[in-house]
């Protein structure tokens, strides 16, 4: 099988935790060269993961004509920035979810790979999941009827406050960090743009939201809830539920996990719990990327739903004064 050789933009947690262990289990993936600003951690990197080059400097591995395609896992500010010098470098890119600090900064990096023919997605790899299109089947499907009402919530333990996302000339805070991910589930499960947003936050002293519930509200009748946050004393949690005219759905919604899962659909006829067997997400998001490289497909997170999803947040964000 052809393999497109990739380098990959910085050594971030989810990089050597998640995403680079999900491009080991990928066919179409060579990991072949990893930058970063700490030579020690990259040479690290490089002999842990089997990389075939290690650069001292983001523009080294852009420079090199054996790179394909590029994954970003920078800290937020740096997506936009780094993205758009991938690609003007002739590099397909991966770029870490949220994709870029507002919908305008998202524009322009679509409008480079654009101009440079090359592809640009975000890396939301729960969306490749399995679980995730089978849910949206049975909503299409109309299983439940129409959608009345979405909750969604993701929210974790505090990080450090030395941590980047804890800081806000990183464009940390729990909507960017976290909200993205309850967020882009109500888009793309419900499948449209809301006519009106709501919001409200709790903040830090250094003006970083800690907690963030936003409402999506759609003419149609339909809302979704949304819930984020860092407030946690330890561990995560994760929900979904979705009413509609007809029944509902519930999932124990595990961002970005793997094995066996499942959500049950509830309506007068029947109760019935559906069972998924859902592989490593980051190697989907990896190989389908890989195939629109080298099979000519289409990213399955598209410029329209990243534009729409920066969009939402730009709304969000605003309602809550960040």
């Amino acid at each position: 099988m052809k393999k497109v050789h990739w380098g990959v933009l910085g050594t971030a947690g989810i990089a050597r935790s998640q995403t680079i262990p999900g491009m080991q289990m990928t066919e179409n993936c060579l990991l072949y060269g990893i930058a970063g600003r700490d030579p020690e951690k990259v040479r690290a990197f490089k002999k842990t993961f089997g990389f075939e080059k290690a650069y001292d400097r983001y523009e080294d591995l852009l420079a090199d004509p054996e790179i394909e395609a590029v994954y970003i896992p920078l800290p937020n500010h740096l997506h936009g920035e780094w993205t758009i010098r991938a690609l003007e470098a002739g590099k397909h890119v991966l770029c870490e979810k949220p994709l870029a600090t507002s919908e305008a900064e998202a524009l322009r990096m679509f409008e480079a790979a654009e101009k440079n023919g090359v592809w640009l997605m975000e890396a939301f790899a729960y969306l490749h999941s399995p679980l995730i299109s089978a849910i949206k089947a049975e909503l299409d499907a109309g299983v439940i009827g129409e959608i009345r009402y979405l909750d969604s919530a993701f929210i974790t333990g505090r990080p450090r406050e030395t941590n980047i996302r804890l800081q806000r000339e990183t464009c940390g805070g729990a909507f960017f960090d976290l909200g993205c991910y309850p967020l882009s589930l109500a888009l793309y499960l419900i499948g449209r743009e809301p006519e009106q947003v709501k919001a409200a936050a709790s903040f830090s002293d250094k003006r970083i939201d800690l907690y963030t519930s936003a409402l999506l509200v759609y003419d149609s009748g339909t809302v979704a809830s949304l819930s984020c946050g860092m407030v946690l004393p330890s561990g995560r949690m994760d929900r979904l539920q979705i009413r509609g005219t007809q029944g509902e759905i519930i999932s124990p919604m595990h961002y970005n996990e793997s094995g066996e899962l499942s959500f049950t659909i509830f309506t007068e006829e029947k109760t019935e719990t559906r069972t998924i067997s859902v592989p490593n997400n980051y190697a989907l998001e990896v190989a389908q990327l890989g195939d629109c490289i080298l099979n000519g497909k289409r990213p399955h997170v598209t410029r329209e739903f990243s534009l729409m999803t920066a969009r939402t947040t730009d709304r969000i964000l605003a309602a809550i004064g960040y």
